[in-house]
C-alpha cells in the first residue's frame, strides 16, 4: 500500500498520462507538481487493436516532449480507466473502451527507454488530491469521479487501498437500485454507473419516463438533460429527484464501506452540474454514520493527471508485488 500524506518531489522531467474512456490527457509535470506542456485528444473509441492504443499514447507523449528533448525523461506515469493489472502493467478489460489486455507499461517503456508505472485512474485521482488538493493532511479520504463512468479511490488510515491487482474501490459497480433494474457497462444490473454516469444517464431518463408513463420526447444526451433542467422542465426536474436518490445511495454505500472524513467529488458530469446534483443528493444520504465533509475537487479535473505524476518517482509501498511492478 502506498503511504499517503507525504509530499514527494518529482525528480527531473516526468510525463503524466490520464487515459480516460472519452478523452486522454498528457502533460509534463514539474518537480513540485506544476503542469507544463500538455496535450489532449479524444481516446480512440472504435478500434480495438492494442498497438493502436500504444501508438496513440506515444504520439501524444512525443508531442509534449517536442520542445524539451534536451531534458532527460525520469519516468512516465499512467492513470488508466480500469480494470487494470498493475503487477503486469496491463490495461485489462475496461467496460467503457474497446481495448482489451493491452501491455501499456511494456510498450511505452520500450519506446521511451524509461520507467513506466501504471495505476487505476481513480487511485491516481485520490493520490493527486492527497498531494496537491483537498486531501492534504487527511488520513481517510474517498475520491469519487462521475464522468463517462463512475469510479473511486480510497485512502484509509493514510494508505491507498489497492486490492489484489490494483482495482479496489470500483464503487461505480455498487448495487444502488432494483426498481428500474438497468444494465451496467459491465453486463450486470442495478449498478450506480448504469444510472448516473454520463454514458448511461440518458438511458436512465428514458426508462424513468417509461416507468412513470411520461412522454419521452427527448432530450437524448446528458448535456441536453441538464440543459432542460436548467430551463425548468418539470418532468426533468422530477427525474433529477430520482437521480439524486440514486447518487445518494452510492454515496451512502461509500460512507458505510470506508467511513471517510472527506469525500472529494470530481469528473465532468459532477463538476459541470454540481448545482443540480448536490443539494438533493445531500438530503437523501443515509445518516447511519456521521456525514463526512463532501466537497468538489479544486484541481480543475487534473487530480488523476497529478496522481500519475506522483508515481513516476516510484511506488512507496508495503504491498509486496506492487513494488516490483515498477
Amino acid at each position: 500500500m502506498l503511504r499517503a500524506g507525504k509530499h514527494r518531489n518529482i525528480m527531473g522531467q516526468a510525463v503524466a498520462v490520464d487515459l480516460g474512456a472519452t478523452r486522454t490527457r498528457v502533460a509534463i509535470i514539474g518537480e513540485e507538481g506544476q503542469i507544463g506542456e500538455r496535450r489532449e485528444a479524444r481516446t480512440p473509441a472504435k478500434e480495438s487493436d492494442p498497438s493502436r492504443l500504444a501508438g496513440f499514447l506515444s504520439a501524444l507523449i512525443s508531442e509534449v516532449r517536442a520542445g524539451h528533448q534536451e531534458e532527460s525523461l525520469s519516468g512516465i506515469g499512467l492513470s488508466v480507466a480500469g480494470p487494470v493489472d498493475i503487477i503486469r502493467g496491463v490495461l485489462v478489460n475496461p467496460p467503457n473502451m474497446a481495448f482489451r489486455d493491452v501491455p501499456l507499461r511494456e510498450e511505452l517503456s520500450r519506446i521511451f527507454h524509461c520507467p513506466v508505472r501504471m495505476v487505476n485512474d481513480c487511485h491516481a485521482g485520490v493520490l493527486g488530491e492527497m498531494h496537491y488538493g483537498k486531501g492534504q493532511g487527511k488520513q481517510d479520504v474517498v475520491y469519487v469521479t462521475i464522468s463517462t463512468g463512475i469510479g473511486g479511490g480510497v485512502i484509509s488510515g493514510g494508505r491507498l487501498l489497492l486490492g489484489r491487482k490494483g482495482n479496489a474501490a470500483e464503487i461505480g459497480h455498487f448495487l444502488v437500485d432494483n426498481t428500474y433494474d438497468l444494465p451496467c457497462s459491465c453486463g450486470h444490473r442495478g449498478h450506480w454507473e448504469g444510472y448516473a454516469s454520463g454514458r448511461f444517464l440518458p438511458w436512465f431518463f428514458a426508462e424513468w419516463c417509461r416507468f412513470h408513463a411520461k412522454p419521452h420526447w427527448g432530450p437524448d444526451t446528458a448535456e441536453e438533460i441538464f440543459a432542460s433542467a436548467r430551463q425548468g422542465d418539470d418532468d426533468v426536474l422530477r427525474f433529477f429527484r430520482e437521480l439524486s436518490r440514486i447518487n445518494a445511495r452510492g454515496i451512502s454505500d461509500v460512507i458505510v464501506a470506508y467511513d471517510p472524513e472527506i469525500i472529494i467529488l470530481d469528473g465532468a458530469v459532477m463538476q459541470s452540474n454540481a448545482d443540480l446534483l448536490l443539494p438533493d443528493m445531500r438530503e437523501f444520504i443515509d445518516r447511519f454514520l456521521p456525514l463526512p465533509e463532501i466537497v468538489l475537487s479544486e484541481l480543475g479535473g487534473d487530480a488523476p493527471l497529478l496522481g500519475a505524476a506522483v508515481i513516476t518517482g516510484g511506488y512507496e509501498t508495503g504491498f509486496g508485488d506492487f513494488r516490483s511492478a515498477g
